[in-house]
């Protein structure tokens, strides 16, 4: 009985629907000269497929000069009322790019009030969704400003708490946001903070979130199978000869950044195994041969090993990776910046310097209007991104490097003010130009002028000892970067136990391997799966990951990274 009544009911629907497509009856149209579909359409209230519907013939031979057409024209159906809103409310369309929190701040709400105004927007927002608001004055609602981060409240916080994570107290909090005066702290509400105060969090689109903690997680499997390949090329080493062995090892190259590589990963298989997780792993020495490579994969058993670290030289990575014993098996191309193949089973964990330069200048884009004093400094290997940059901001001033990379200082001194803040983008690659105008924008600086050195690819320069820290500070430079050494327990503790354990101190090699290895084991032991969409960037002592889908659709791509700013002399991580 139950299931004819279903039957009826739907059978009843699909009557109802049929007499909804017919048309009460037809008007006669003679086609004139340069008439369109498209304008009849638009005339007769009716769409260009409900026209062809009854006038078969358009479809084969196209609307043609007098020739007779049958209009439809359908019954009116009146819509429905709409229900009247109740007092204090108003209707807003979802625009690009807006979210719960930035509508809940705008209009002093919190969000899940803003959700029981609209339950519809439980699982998200949708642009050009209509949905319900309080009425408020354009002067009554909150814009949210650039300069600033904001903050969600979580349940049961209170201002004691929000002080030990953001460094602010309440009379901070109050005098940033006023509300707080009458409303007080509610689980919810969304509160302006300064860009210095984000303590351990992580900034998304303006918004202060929880940082990932893996090592802080529940594990699925705490049992861990890895493999690394390492061009130790140890029949290369004379062994018999400690003199050429020591000569070998004091430089840095394949034998010392496989070993530097090797114990910055036994570090993090051991801080692993401090959080009861166990890793086995399997050394092979690549001796950075391919046919090295493919006979230790011939005669190794891959049935239990859940990913492999390496091969290190890009070559020979995109060699093994497609391997038929190894291109089921997740691979992390862990070390070189250089672009691996992209296979199914790929994982490059070093992300892609083009692909941050773009985000930087995405961001530039944002930090630069005409309310400032913006000067493009551009050498010869740079030129066409100068002519862009030039493009972009017409305002902007353009100064060419001399001959033998320098910046006359007196053109400098005319072009910056004290008036106006005084934005620099400079793209450069030489040494002694980046020392040149970093010594000469310092020097602006000390004149109380407000300076800020911008670039979209921070390169290895910047490291050298030419190049004063202290400048930088005083300059604000400003980049994103692929890693960010965070001067904290986490890397005291790294440092005390690399130097136990091997007598030495780390290199940036191992202290890429700890992050790559310690990252890997973390992910398979959660969810026994590197690839977690759900889970964010994670974070450890110097990198960040987070892998996405890579463009062409086939393996994953690190795109995690850090907008940083020179502060004195610290680096800060700033809002992205």
């Amino acid at each position: 009985m139950k299931h004819f009544i279903l039957l009826l009911i739907f059978f009843l629907h699909i009557q109802w629907l049929s007499a909804q497509a017919q048309p009460e009856r037809f008007v006669n149209h003679k086609v004139n000269k340069k008439e369109t579909l498209y304008g009849l359409s638009r005339t007769y209230g009716v769409t260009v497929d409900q026209i062809l519907e009854f006038n078969p013939l358009v479809k084969k031979i196209g609307l043609k000069k007098k020739m007779q057409l049958k209009i439809p024209v359908y019954p009116v159906v009146e819509e429905p009322k709409a229900v009247p809103l109740k007092e204090g409310l108003e209707k807003y369309l979802v625009q690009p790019k807006e979210t719960k929190w930035r509508l809940a701040y705008r209009y002093g709400i919190t969000i899940d009030e803003l959700e029981k105004l609209n339950p519809q927007i439980s699982d998200g927002l949708k642009v050009g969704q209509e949905i319900v608001v309080p009425k408020r004055l354009p002067s009554e609602t909150q814009a949210l400003e650039a300069a600033f981060n904001y903050y969600k409240v979580k349940p049961k916080e209170g201002f004691y708490r929000l002080e030990k994570k953001l460094g602010l107290t309440q009379a901070d909090l109050v005098a940033l946001n006023p509300t707080l005066t009458t409303s007080g702290l509610q689980a919810g509400m969304i509160l302006k903070v300064p860009p210095q105060n984000t303590g351990e969090l992580a900034v998304e689109n303006d918004l202060l979130i929880e940082r990932t903690q893996l090592e802080d997680s529940v594990f699925q499997a705490p049992k861990v199978s890895l493999t690394v390949f390492l061009p130790f090329k140890s029949d290369a080493i004379e062994l018999d000869s400690v003199e050429q062995t020591q000569k070998k090892l004091s430089k840095r190259n394949l034998h010392t950044i496989a070993l530097d590589f090797y114990m910055g990963m036994m570090i993090a298989i051991g801080r692993a195994d401090s959080l009861g997780i166990t890793t086995a792993l399997t050394v092979f020495d690549s001796h950075n041969r391919k046919d090295s490579i493919r006979a230790k994969t011939e005669r190794h058993d891959w049935s239990n090993t859940q990913a492999i670290v390496g091969p290190l030289i890009p070559s020979n990575f995109n060699m093994a990776a497609i391997l038929p014993d190894l291109n089921r098996i997740p691979m992390v191309a862990p070390l070189s910046s250089k672009a691996v193949k992209m296979q199914a089973n790929v994982y490059q964990s070093v992300t892609d310097l083009n692909k941050i330069r773009m985000k930087m200048l995405r961001y530039i884009d944002q930090q630069i209007d005409t309310t400032q004093n913006v000067v493009i400094i551009a050498d010869t290997l740079n030129h066409a991104l100068g002519d862009t940059l030039a493009h972009r901001y017409p305002f902007a001033h353009r100064v060419r490097p001399e001959l033998g990379g320098f910046v006359v200082p007196d053109l400098i001194d005319s072009l910056l003010t004290d008036s106006l803040p005084n934005k620099v983008v400079f793209e450069s690659q030489d040494l002694n130009l980046v020392a040149n105008v970093t010594s000469l924008l310092n020097a602006q600086a000390a004149k109380e002028k407000e300076v800020q050195l911008l670039t979209s690819l921070r390169l290895p320069i910047y490291d050298n000892e030419n190049i004063s820290k202290k400048h930088l500070g005083a300059i604000r430079f400003t980049y994103l970067g692929r890693k960010h050494p965070k001067d904290n327990t986490a890397l005291k503790q790294f440092k005390e136990s690399y130097q136990k354990q091997w007598g030495d101190y780390p290199s940036k090699d191992a202290l890429r391997a700890y992050d790559v290895t310690l990252d890997l084991i973390l992910r398979l032991a959660y969810r026994q799966n590197i690839h977690l969409p759900s889970l964010g960037p994670t974070d450890y002592l110097e990198g960040r990951f987070h892998y996405l889908p890579s463009q062409n659709g086939q393996g994953f791509e690190n795109v995690g990274h850090y907008l940083l700013q020179h502060d004195g002399y610290t680096v800060k991580e700033i809002k992205k």
